[in-house]
Formats: structure tokens, sequence, C-alpha cells
């Protein structure tokens, strides 16, 4: 799922003056809207990692590539080639054993 925020966001102000940002819950916003898109209505989530690596602009594109099947999903978002964040989204009342 391709997503842009518009550098007329609110999220923008103040984060930061002169070189606005996306703030990293906007981007894990788009990645809950993913989940939700691909598999629908998951009840609540959580993320049990979630790691941002590069920052995102605003009017860049954005992708959210999901990997995984329910209750469980690793994803990535990627600016072209580039890894801006990834992690993972766990429904929250799936089990928290991952040695299964």
């Amino acid at each position: 799922m391709d997503f842009v925020v518009d550098a007329a966001h609110p999220c923008l102000a103040g984060h930061f003056p002169g070189n606005p940002v996306v703030p990293g819950v906007v981007v894990l916003d788009h990645v809950v809207a993913a989940v939700e898109a691909a598999h629908g209505a998951t009840g609540a989530l959580r993320m049990p990692q979630v790691k941002f690596l590069q920052p995102l602009l605003p009017g860049e594109v954005a992708t959210v590539v999901l990997d995984g099947t329910g209750p469980r999903w690793r994803f990535r978002v990627l600016r072209g080639d580039t890894l801006v964040a990834s992690g993972e989204v766990v429904a929250a009342d799936a089990s928290t054993d991952t040695a299964a």
C-alpha cells in the first residue's frame, strides 16, 4: 500500500520547524491501515518491535509491505528501495509464544 503525507498535514506543525519530518506514529498509522486493508478489521493491535531507519519527508511516496498471515505480520516501509521502518504487528489477543 502506497501513501504520501502532504506537506500541509497538521502532524508536521512543530515536527520540526524549517525541516519537517513525518512523525513515526503517522508512519505506523499507515502500517495499521495496510493490515486492515489486506485482512479486514483486526481489533486491537500491538507492535512489539519497530525500527525507524531513515526519515520520511512530506511529499515522499512510501510503500507498506506486509509479510505473514494474521494474527502476526512483519512489515517494511520503503521509500523507493530505501528501508524507512520495519517491525512486527500482532493482534492484541494473539499468543505471545513465538516458539510455535
